[in-house]
């Protein structure tokens, strides 16, 4: 049928087909975890995300990545049952303990104190195995801030599989812990004699903890900053590049070692602190994106029709700005990581005896003749911050629309 032999009234220009039809949407969907779009029914992926999801798995290495580093952070996310001087379970005299969940008084083990039990003292190990006690001890029988009882040399030791007959004899001569009745450190202790597995484990997990805490936060902040920016322009843009340049160019570093020389040294309080300065890194990305996309025809007609700025904001113009923006994060990540490191290292940055990477590398810069103790943290920064990057490239093919795979 001809059009013009069409009723008047069924014609349609193509600015009104898209106000009638504001569905139309260009083919970007909200990103799931790891930038890939969630299933949009039931468990499927829609074909924008199965084509992620592939182009993500066809980058090999960074898929690995992905699986080593989730199961290593699984792994110290239960330190306390894989490194602890506590026992995991206590079955005696009819009575069922979990020391790794709760403190005990030594009183519940024959003693008359009534101070916190010491699980790894002579005195109650012979008390529980007098009472046949049933006990299940974790692999790596030290927390992050035991000491070594027998050692079988000065602070620092080398690992127990390192010893030589010639270590033996002069562990047997001068009074140190035999060879036979040693406690197993598989990596050494440190020069206060705590094991170096167990604080590795817990010094992996806070790294992660705090890497991606700030990280989350910072993001959150800068991508809610660039998009009000990019959104409305004008003075609110003019005024927030000045603020973000002068902001920029205070010299980071050495005002966070003045502030945590100042403040007492945590956890939170050092994410506060870089929280400060870390949130300004996506905040140029996101308005770029944001000025970008905010003269699209679709975004025009949804002002026409009269959409609400918060819903054309984070609703239609935040997943084109987040393509973008996740696939800087795990880099952002492993900077997080190396700054927390790096303050430890020059001892700004968790209290004393904490478990910390940085404080082990700092260990091993103070012990040059016990190079267990500078390798170690070496090869963990090492391959956390590799796996991190390698997860980051993977992360930037599933997003690139130009990279395909062969299947």
């Amino acid at each position: 049928m001809d059009v013009r032999t069409r009723p008047p009234e069924t014609v349609e220009s193509p600015l009104d087909a898209r106000l009638h039809a504001p569905e139309r949407m260009p083919d970007i969907e909200p990103a799931g975890p790891l930038g890939l779009a969630g299933p949009p029914e039931g468990f499927e992926l829609s074909p924008l995300g199965a084509r992620r999801w592939r182009n993500f798995k066809a980058n090999r290495r960074g898929y690995w990545s992905l699986w080593i580093f989730l199961v290593l952070f699984v792994i110290s996310l239960f330190a306390e049952f894989i490194a602890n001087d506590r026992p995991i379970f206590i079955h005696v005299d009819g009575k069922n303990y979990f020391p790794v969940f709760v403190t005990y008084p030594d009183t519940d083990f024959g003693d008359v104190f009534g101070t916190p039990a010491d699980y790894l003292d002579p005195h109650l190990q012979r008390y529980l195995s007098d009472h046949q006690a049933f006990q299940i001890w974790p692999p790596i029988p030290f927390s992050y801030k035991t000491i070594v009882s027998r050692p079988p040399s000065p602070f620092p030791s080398k690992p127990t599989w390192l010893l030589t007959k010639k270590d033996c004899d002069f562990a047997a001569k001068n009074g140190y812990g035999k060879c036979g009745t040693l406690q197993y450190n598989w990596l050494g202790t440190d020069d206060v004699g705590r094991d170096v597995l167990a604080r590795l484990i817990y010094g992996f997990r806070i790294s992660v903890l705090f890497g991606l805490s700030l990280t989350i936060i910072s993001s959150v902040i800068g991508v809610v900053a660039g998009a009000v920016q990019g959104y409305f322009g004008g003075w609110t843009d003019l005024l927030f590049q000045r603020f973000i340049e002068i902001w920029t160019s205070v010299p980071e570093l050495y005002l966070l070692l003045i502030i945590s020389s100042v403040l007492v040294p945590g956890f939170f309080v050092l994410l506060g602190i870089l929280l400060v300065f870390s949130w300004t890194r996506l905040v140029g990305l996101v308005r770029a994106e944001f000025l970008r996309g905010r003269n699209f025809e679709y975004i025009l007609a949804a002002r026409a029709l009269g959409v609400s700025n918060t819903v054309i904001m984070f609703r239609h113009l935040l997943p084109n700005a987040m393509v973008a923006t996740l696939t800087f994060l795990p880099f952002i990540m492993s900077a997080s990581v190396m700054t927390l490191t790096a303050l430890d290292f020059l001892g700004f940055g968790l209290p004393p005896g904490s478990a910390s990477l940085g404080e082990l590398l700092s260990e091993g810069k103070a012990n040059v003749q016990a190079p267990w103790l500078g390798l170690t943290g070496f090869f963990a920064v090492a391959i956390m911050l590799s796996l991190l990057i390698f997860i980051g490239e993977a992360v930037r093919d599933a997003f690139d629309p130009r990279k395909t795979f062969a299947e």
